[in-house]
């Protein structure tokens, strides 16, 4: 008996977490409570279930890119964020490419960057 639940579950299961392939563009820019809405509205659940998940993700995307975290996260398919931490630069002399002068450029901290790129998902839908 439990077999022939588990068949009969996977289907439901399966369309229940795939979006639809018939995606409509949209033209308005979001910001945080309209994309709240719009994603509630989508995957038809309350309001504040979608601001728990959103909060979680946030989190989830702070402590990975953390200094003491693993300093990359992925979203599977659609994008990855990673930390690229830059040396501190000496101060030097060099020519000025502008001018063809000799100049002094002035030292500069090390900084942290963040670095986005798209994957296959994000790109494919942007052609």
């Amino acid at each position: 008996m439990t077999k022939t639940l588990a068949k009969k579950a996977s289907p439901a299961k399966k369309a229940a977490a795939t979006p639809s392939k018939a995606v409509k563009p949209i033209s308005t820019a979001f910001n945080r409570s309209s994309l709240i809405t719009h994603l509630a509205e989508l995957a038809a659940v309350e309001l504040k279930a979608v601001r728990a998940v959103m909060a979680s993700l946030e989190a989830t995307i702070l402590a990975s890119v953390h200094k003491k975290g693993l300093g990359s996260f992925t979203l599977p398919g659609l994008l990855k964020v990673n930390v690229v931490n830059v040396p501190a630069k000496k101060r030097r002399t060099g020519i000025d490419p502008f001018t063809k002068q000799e100049r002094v450029f002035a030292a500069k901290p090390a900084t942290v960057k963040i670095k986005t790129r798209a994957l296959k998902k994000l790109k494919d839908a942007a052609l």
